[in-house]
């Protein structure tokens, strides 16, 4: 109610917070995790050290086979622990993410296993689009908008199927929030060319992505800015969003999601 009477409309919290892995990101690892092991995969090897790869642990574990993450050196060691906590064996390998997915993607041939990027996969995507499904079935029409925070693309590029699928793709707009620091998609749509940002400066560690998807970015840009509306929010907005949330509503979240909170 807070958010709606200070926007003056109807605004609805989607709080996959509450997701037992603490993140939506169980929506769309979860379907890559259970796909990859449908199709025999003996082992799952994901080389994230964030809530995707919490979600593949926690998938795995559900699944009842074996979970390896591979994090590079800068990982703090409390992610290590949450990882174990779900069952996950965890390598050391590299001292950025990239040197590490490499290490991941030759483990995955070695071992037999299935690979889960943190956002780049199309069953990805499609366990993301279950968000608007539920919403198709909870709201009682399409909303103007959804408001929703970026890092790689992998949770835009699910609402974007799942609004298509559902048949809002030309009544809902999406809103497509990122922080100072770390906003890759906006910087690369507005040069109408996909960019790679030098570093992520921003407290948001959630949406720190250097590059987003290719296939996300193409999405948008075919789209215009019509229909995907990019906007960049500082940090103190973000995590000024999250002190109001906590204080309206009891719930404590990341600056990432504060992105999107800020933006409303």
């Amino acid at each position: 109610r807070g958010l709606s009477r200070h926007l003056g409309a109807d605004v609805f919290l989607k709080l996959d917070c509450l997701q037992p892995p603490g993140s939506f990101k169980i929506r769309g690892i979860g379907e890559t995790v259970r796909r990859a092991v449908e199709q025999g995969a003996t082992c799952i090897v994901s080389s994230s050290g964030g809530n995707a790869g919490l979600a593949a642990a926690y998938a795995a574990s559900i699944l009842e086979v074996p979970c390896t993450v591979v994090l590079p050196s800068t990982t703090p060691a409390d992610v290590h622990e949450r990882l174990r906590g779900f069952g996950a064996e965890v390598v050391v390998h590299g001292g950025v993410w990239d040197e590490a997915d490499a290490h991941a993607r030759r483990l995955v041939e070695e071992l037999g296993g299935g690979y889960v990027h943190p956002f780049d996969q199309e069953s990805t995507w499609r366990g993301h689009s279950t968000i608007v499904e539920e919403l198709a079935r909870q709201l009682q029409g399409p909303p103007d908008a959804i408001v929703t925070c970026v890092g790689g693309g992998g949770l835009l590029m699910g609402l974007l199927e799942g609004v298509a699928a559902c048949g809002w793709h030309k009544s809902t707009k999406l809103i497509a929030a990122e922080t100072e620091g770390a906003a890759s998609m906006a910087k690369s749509l507005a040069a109408g060319e996909l960019l790679t940002l030098p570093a992520i400066t921003s407290v948001a560690k959630s949406l720190g992505a250097l590059r987003v998807s290719t296939t996300v970015f193409e999405r948008c840009r075919q789209l215009g800015p019509e229909r995907v509306v990019p906007v960049v929010t500082t940090d103190a907005a973000a995590v000024g969003a999250c002190v109001r949330l906590s204080a309206e509503h009891r719930l404590l979240v990341e600056p990432a999601c504060g992105a999107a909170l800020a933006v409303v």
